[in-house]
């Protein structure tokens, strides 16, 4: 398209250039008119090209900066004519790398002083941190003679995190009931466990001052808390390149037409991405969600593309730090699962638990999980059967063989209920249920 406009330009300098040499020969009055009138045509087109890239005013605001797989994303744009002149049409693209997000627009006959805005909803449907922008803009003159570009350079960032499922109720071994090891750890928030007190710092909260402390003291002296006796959690996705399944083609849903956006947007049910990654990824940040909601301390473990190691804690803040991780994590790594808690086994205290996360069907993995045990760990296994994405292992055998020597072992299978998979109880000796 700007190569014909470019033709038309110089097509129009060739005709002003002829008439102006012509009339300098036949000395026609005529011909020099049609000369000045293309010449001051090329002036004043140029003239209004740059006057309109350069009279606007275009602003983005995102509602969030942090969003889930299966939720909106909604932009609103705003175009602002600053200029007396009318814009016969002016072209808004945007090179976010946020999948299926169509925020692209033309704006057409934007009157002098006036504006126009539209708004952008997406539902996010694969997880990672995207980049929203630059904008490139492009106008021109009524004639179309000179089409002009001109890049808005700033970006920002949004974060999608994994899809989390609801869970009712999870086994754990016996063995991790309140009441274990003291951890002896301090920490900002406020437990039952107060361990001494402090001389009063700015910033600290005035519910944990000391009263009694203080009036002896004659200075504000503040509570120090420990962190309550109960048994780490931690989640180990695993996200080496063994046992992964590739997702076949299809598999990641097809973009809607622009156009149908609100049939999309009123689909009552996102259905998550047929991969072991997405699986595992979505598993691990559920379990953590559960576990975090009832104020355990969990920690996460994992080799992707980049080694991952978040030291137990609780609260939201430590839910954000877990699935801002594994929005980005990849199934990437070339460790495998026994591997690496061999090697960072000096992160689990005696009385943690493990939850294992993993595509793997090998029958090798039982072994590892007694040798876990027998340091004083406990051990969850959750396979995620390969075989039901067109894997050529299952993990049934596996799994079987986790359940027959007492361990507690779930089987999650292409497209189960996640709540209903995770939410069941154990029934063998040896398991209860938090």
């Amino acid at each position: 398209m700007s190569g014909f406009l470019g033709q038309r330009r110089t097509v129009v300098f060739v005709l002003a250039l002829v008439a102006f040499v012509a009339g300098l020969i036949t000395g026609r009055d005529l011909l020099f008119t049609l000369a000045y009138l293309l010449g001051l045509l090329l002036i004043l087109s140029f003239v209004w090209a740059w006057v309109n890239l350069n009279g606007v005013h275009l602003s983005r605001v995102t509602r969030v900066r942090r969003t889930q797989v299966g939720r909106p994303l909604e932009e609103r744009f705003n175009v602002r004519n600053t200029t007396f002149l009318p814009k016969l049409w002016l072209e808004v693209r945007d090179y976010s790398t946020l999948p299926f997000h169509y925020s692209s627009h033309v704006v057409n006959g934007l009157g002098a002083r006036q504006s126009y805005s539209w708004r952008v909803t997406t539902i996010c449907q694969q997880r990672g941190r995207y980049q929203l922008g630059p904008i490139r803009l492009r106008t021109s003159d009524p004639f179309g003679l000179f089409p002009l570009e001109r890049d808005l350079t700033p970006t920002s960032n949004v974060v999608v995190f994994p899809m989390t499922f609801p869970i009712h109720q999870f086994a754990l071994p016996v063995g991790i009931l309140p009441g274990g090891d003291a951890l002896r750890r301090r920490t900002h928030t406020i437990t039952t466990n107060a361990s001494g007190v402090r001389d009063y710092e700015p910033g600290d909260s005035f519910n944990r001052i000391h009263w009694r402390s203080t009036a002896r003291r004659d200075r504000l002296v503040v509570k120090e808390f420990e962190l309550d006796p109960l048994a780490d959690i931690w989640v180990v996705p695993d996200m080496s390149v063994y046992g992964h399944v590739t997702p076949r083609k299809g598999a990641i849903p097809a973009p809607p037409p622009p156009g149908d956006m609100p049939a999309w947007l009123k689909m009552q049910e996102f259905r998550l991405t047929e991969s072991t990654e997405e699986y595992t990824v979505s598993i691990a940040a559920s379990v953590a969600q559960f576990f975090l909601r009832r104020d355990r301390a969990v920690g996460m473990l994992a080799y992707g593309q980049s080694n991952e190691i978040l030291q137990p804690d609780r609260g939201e803040r430590q839910f954000n730090r877990i699935l801002e991780t594994l929005a980005v994590l990849r199934a990437q790594g070339d460790v495998p699962l026994a591997d690496m808690l061999h090697a960072e086994s000096h992160l689990f205290p005696r009385g943690s638990t493990i939850i294992a996360v993993t595509p793997l069907a090998r029958e090798e993995w039982s072994l590892a999980a007694r040798q876990l045990t027998r340091r004083g760990l406990r051990v969850v296994t959750i396979l995620v059967n390969p075989a039901s994405f067109h894997g050529r292992t299952s993990a049934e055998p596996l799994y079987q063989l986790l359940r027959g020597s007492g361990q507690v072992a779930y089987l999650v299978n292409n497209g189960d209920d996640l709540t209903s998979a995770l939410s069941r109880g154990a029934t063998q000796a040896g398991y209860f249920t938090v």
